[in-house]
């Protein structure tokens, strides 16, 4: 127990029916739980963490953690399965006054049991070790602060897959059913190696460069966590897979490597590789991408990319990016590169490619007819943005996405850009009037 000092500049407690000098009433109160990080490396317990177990009357851990501990004889465990009962036994223990610890993997305040038990009410004494993921990207003998660290513990696959799909270093926290095997099937099309790396720092430990097409047929042990890497930023950690000199790409000056953009969106055509002005203009493009609403788990397909100018305006917010275009020679790659970000190109005639694509969050249509449009809806997106020069098109694509249960808005951009004239004067030069129409998924 421990005494709990008042707030400064508050007077004593008086005590009922006495006079004079009144005493201090000392309020006391549960040691909090202690919290103690099972390292990723296999070091020993420190000495406050062994301090903290020795005087414990409960110790709450997965079955291998409370395996690997001198936990008192006689103390009461339990063994972690589902979390509510254990917090049950933690909070009564808590309010009984007795010392609790529960054991965790590596730091227990990143993506682990440290918030769940602040929501519960508990105090917290955090006893930190080295991460899963700070010991895999060690392993794998790389930097990671460039990396994006992201979860599918308890939680949707497809963010995840998407952050991999999006980024150039991404470790996966993962789960039973949302590993390394899941993962690298769904990643198949993407340029990606992968580190797997199962039971770090114990003696079953075992590390696995891979890419997704093997991992996808192999059983995984867990736990495991796993990195996924462009080749460039497994460079020469990986033995099979040396691209480049290795490092997961420079670090973002703003410190955000999956926030929105420095230099912004909706950039001007200049900005992009383009034939004959076969470009969505910038102001169509501003519109385009805030429908779309990419960010980081999410996937874009934009269709009849042309100069990939959408989709990479995507990608530069954070989202995982496929483009479609039937025209080889196009420069979407090319654009990519130039804006440093990744993005799959599919050469092809839509609808006929789409088939084999995995599930979009949200699509740019910016090219083909209604079989197009069909085959999109058909995916059942939660959004599906339509651009239309061509007013002949405008009712069937309405008609088309209402019928698939999409409320429909559209609006008609007409832009009027300032354009210099002899002698310093200064006119409106109009662009084509580009119909945008937004279907939205109830």
């Amino acid at each position: 127990m421990t005494r709990s000092p008042m707030p400064a500049g508050t007077g004593p407690e008086p005590v009922a029916g006495g006079s004079g000098s009144v005493p201090l009433v000392e309020v006391l109160r549960p040691e909090p739980v202690v919290v103690v990080g099972m390292d990723a490396v296999g070091r020993s317990l420190p000495p406050p963490a062994l301090a903290a177990l020795a005087g414990a009357g409960l110790v709450v851990g997965a079955a291998r953690h409370l395996a690997a501990v001198p936990v008192p004889p006689g103390v009461d465990t339990v063994t972690l399965g589902p979390l509510a009962p254990a917090l049950d036994r933690l909070a009564a223990a808590h309010a009984a006054g007795q010392p609790a610890v529960v054991l965790a993997s590596g730091d227990p305040g990143f993506f682990g049991v440290v918030r769940r038990l602040r929501v519960a009410g508990l105090p917290v004494r955090v006893l930190p070790a080295v991460s899963s993921v700070a010991a895999a990207f060690a392993r794998a003998g790389l930097d990671w602060d460039g990396a994006v660290v992201v979860t599918a513990h308890g939680r949707e696959l497809g963010p995840a897959l998407n952050a991999c799909r999006a980024l150039p270093a991404v470790a996966v926290l993962t789960a039973p059913g949302a590993g390394a095997a899941e993962i690298g099937a769904g990643l198949v099309g993407w340029s990606r190696r992968l580190l797997v790396a199962e039971h770090l720092g114990s003696a079953a430990e075992r590390v696995t460069w891979t890419t997704p097409e093997q991992a996808a047929t192999r059983r995984w042990a867990d736990p495991h966590v796993l990195l996924s890497l462009t080749p460039t930023a497994a460079g020469t950690g990986d033995p099979e897979g040396s691209h480049g000199p290795g490092g997961v790409g420079p670090v973002r000056e703003d410190n955000q490597p999956a926030a929105a953009p420095a230099v912004g969106w909706a950039l001007p055509e200049s900005a992009y590789q383009h034939r004959d002005s076969m470009i969505t203009k910038a102001e169509v493009r501003a519109l385009a991408v805030a429908r779309l609403r990419p960010r980081l788990g999410r996937l874009v397909w934009d269709v009849g990319a042309g100069s990939g100018s959408v989709g990479i305006e995507c990608a530069l917010l954070g989202a995982a990016v496929i483009a479609i275009e039937r025209d080889p020679t196009a420069p979407i790659a090319h654009n990519a590169a130039r804006h440093g970000v990744d993005v799959r190109v599919v050469t092809g005639d839509a609808p006929a490619v789409l088939g084999a694509l995995p599930d979009p969050d949200a699509v740019f249509v910016g090219g083909g007819g209604t079989d197009v449009l069909a085959a999109v809806v058909d995916r059942r997106p939660a959004r599906v943005v339509v651009a239309l020069a061509a007013l002949d098109r405008v009712a069937p694509a309405v008609h088309l996405l209402r019928a698939a249960g999409y409320p429909v808005t559209g609006s008609q951009l007409t832009a009027a850009r300032l354009a210099d004239l002899p002698g310093g004067s200064i006119r409106l030069a109009a662009t084509n009037p580009v119909v945008v129409l937004t279907g939205e998924r109830p």
